[in-house]
């Protein structure tokens, strides 16, 4: 699922340097923990008030920041929210990217979703009251209903970007964008189950289950369709 930040999966955070594999330098680093700060705060204004009631002044006055510096790190107030999914984006195209061959676009895009399992995993007891409190805030907010679906796009326009470029399609192919949508689709459709159960009072493991049954049933059905779409090919072949 996914969500938005923090969101019930685990997302990468850690910010890219210039030399691949690199760890991060000091600078870096300290942009890092200044980016982590300034989104912690602001969550927490969000959980206690609801984000449509914060303003970006506020959330810059409690992170003893400057109100510019908030926007250098975060374009938009609903970035504070979702900017953890810059990741998520990039590890399911990377998924898709870089599955075996023999592996159709569907096989790997499966693969990926059940291997998130983030805060279902948690051994952490306040996990739980963190996640409620999210998806109240989310739900709450017409604002970041928008936005959210406004990034679900772009992963979904990313993914048949790709798909098009893997089948040889041209760009805007229509059976590209179609499986793209179809995959995300799965995905956005999880992640309101899962959001409807959190607010529901559902178990962690009870979700955990109904998650994994979901995506399973999910994907069984796009395999009729898909299942032979944008196999990847050997390097023989």
């Amino acid at each position: 699922m996914s969500p938005a930040a923090p969101a019930p999966q685990r997302y990468v955070s850690a910010m890219a340097t210039s030399v691949p594999g690199a760890q991060p330098g000091l600078r870096e680093r300290k942009k890092q923990r200044t980016r982590e700060l300034i989104a912690e705060t602001a969550r927490a204004l969000f959980v206690q008030r609801g984000f449509d009631h914060v303003t970006v002044a506020e959330i810059a006055r409690a992170a003893e920041v400057a109100e510019k510096t908030v926007f250098n790190y975060f374009p938009t107030k609903e970035d504070l929210v979702y900017w953890r999914l810059e990741a998520f984006e990039a590890q399911l195209l990377a998924a898709i990217r870089d599955r075996p061959a023999g592996s159709s676009a569907l096989d790997a895009f499966g693969r990926f979703l059940t291997s998130q399992r983030g805060w279902l995993s948690e051994k952490d007891p306040q996990a739980r009251d963190r996640m409620v409190a999210v998806a109240r805030m989310i739900t709450d907010s017409p604002a970041l209903i928008a936005r959210e679906q406004q990034v679900f796009e772009r992963f979904t326009d990313s993914l048949a970007a790709l798909l098009a470029e893997e089948t040889g399609a041209e760009p805007g192919d229509v059976a590209s964008w179609v499986a793209a949508n179809a995959l995300m689709g799965v995905h956005r459709a999880l992640v309101t189950s899962m959001r409807r159960g959190v607010l529901a009072g559902v178990s962690r493991a009870r979700l955990a289950r109904d998650a994994a049954v979901q995506a399973e049933q999910a994907l069984g059905a796009l395999a009729q369709g898909l299942g032979g779409y944008a196999v990847k090919a050997g390097d023989g072949d």
